[in-house]
């Protein structure tokens, strides 16, 4: 039946922006909506006043489902319970009556093959983007198991996904513990400051308390610890490169080789799917960039909006889906050399003042965006050897963990992926699921 029928209302948003405030309530657009969820990260925030205005109209509730009309039209994400938020412009609500679909049920419904082909059926292609009308999706036709499968499969699915969930937030807690000790032993120089004070540093045993020194001298970055040396990244970067665009564009061949950019890495170790390109076995031998090792950091070199750019950095995993891996032309493939390890490399990148360096050279830019000198420009304070191995003896646990749980969540995502559609076309019995459930968890 159609969504209509089946008792789905659609809520337009209001088509405005309301003025960013420093705090305050999210206000939810498309950058926000990643893997079926409602990512905060860099969300913009709107003042009390402004919410109230404009929630009037549509105010999400929990177990509502986000649906993006123009540009990337059809993708989607859920609401979860406790989420005060207002929507963007180019979104719509889709929210069921719970007579003929479960609202916890919908958002799977919004996932399987059926909503695509619909999507594809009423997309409006345009010069620029494709959009989906909102007076078409409410009569998109799809198959509504009864109500007490719904829930059954509901609650076989949300257990895949609150694993899925468990796994990133474990990521994001690992990855905040690896950077919180670059920032005190390379940015705050909390255990020369402890040594100086004639205290034991916290948390550290006397053997890596050793290897920092004791007082601090001048440099052209201010006060550093004692004979760390600053010097131009170029002096260690043993690889930096980026790589290219074939003519033509990228092939539409699922047997050739992914390149991937900005858009496709998430974090440490994931990868979007939807957004992956490839190109040729031919042009990608002759690519300079060569295929992707484990540990490779990439760095986002171009794009935003005029005047403002907004680099991102992220890691290549092991346990890569693919054999070989090339880089487009948006993204930078860095490597440091010995004794500097690539854990340390992603966290400088990181840290504040990289960043805040980056976006001012690649927001003076009339495309922002910045070029190999920008990268080889930067200052690096270059620690004492043993420092940096027992760093890298400390961290190497943690990516390794990253990675791996990284692959876990992968799996259960192509495993609920596959799962879904045959759930909700009853191809796939429900003690048959549960099963696989039990297995893969």
């Amino acid at each position: 039946m159609t969504l209509k029928e089946a008792g789905v209302a659609l809520i337009d948003c209001d088509h405005k922006t309301p003025p960013a405030s420093e705090e305050g309530y999210p206000y939810i657009a498309i950058p926000q909506l990643k893997n079926g969820l409602i990512s905060l990260e860099g969300v913009r925030r709107i003042s009390h006043v402004d919410f109230l205005a404009w929630t009037k109209k549509l105010k999400p509730q929990a177990n509502d489902v986000i649906v993006v009309r123009r540009c990337n039209s059809g993708d989607s994400a859920h609401v979860p319970a406790g989420l005060e938020c207002a929507i963007g412009q180019n979104l719509v609500v889709l929210r069921a009556s719970g007579e003929r679909v479960r609202s916890d049920f919908l958002r799977w419904l919004l996932k399987g093959p059926e909503w695509w082909s619909e999507v594809s059926k009423f997309i409006n292609v345009g010069a620029v983007f494709d959009s989906l009308r909102c007076r078409d999706i409410p009569n998109f036709e799809l198959t509504i198991p009864p109500l007490e499968e719904q829930a059954e499969i509901a609650h076989v699915l949300r257990t895949f996904d609150d694993r899925i969930t468990l796994l990133r937030e474990t990521n994001t807690t690992l990855e905040a513990i690896a950077h919180a000790l670059f920032k005190s032993w390379f940015v705050d120089f909390d255990p020369v400051c402890a040594k100086a004070e004639g205290r034991q540093p916290e948390g550290m045993d006397a053997t890596t308390a050793a290897l920092f020194p004791d007082s601090f001298e001048e440099s052209e970055l201010g006060l550093v610890p004692k004979e760390w040396k600053v010097e131009r990244a170029e002096q260690w970067l043993s690889v930096l490169e980026t790589g290219r665009r074939p003519k033509g564009g990228v092939s539409g061949i699922l047997d050739g080789v992914p390149s991937i950019g900005a858009e496709s890495i998430v974090r440490i170790g994931e990868f979007d799917y939807s957004k992956t390109k490839y190109v040729s076995a031919e042009f990608f031998e002759k690519m300079k960039s060569g295929a992707l090792q484990s540990h490779d950091v990439l760095l986002y070199k171009d794009g935003g909006k005029p005047g403002v750019f907004l680099p991102r950095v992220s890691m290549f995993g092991d346990g890569f889906p693919f054999q070989m891996c090339g880089i487009n032309e948006h993204v930078f493939r860095v490597r440091l050399k010995e004794p500097f390890g690539q854990a340390f490399l992603y966290y400088w990148l990181w840290s504040d003042q990289v960043m805040h360096e980056l976006k001012h050279r690649g927001g003076k830019a009339a495309i922002p965006g910045i070029n190999q000198s920008d990268v080889k420009e930067l200052k690096l304070i270059v620690p004492n050897e043993q420092a940096l191995r027992r760093f890298d003896e400390i961290t190497s646990p943690l990516v390794k963990r990253i990675f791996a749980n990284a692959k876990k969540a992968r799996t259960l995502t192509q495993l609920r992926d596959t799962l879904l559609p045959r759930l909700i076309s009853g191809q796939l019995c429900l003690p048959g699921a549960e099963s696989l459930l039990e297995k893969a968890l």
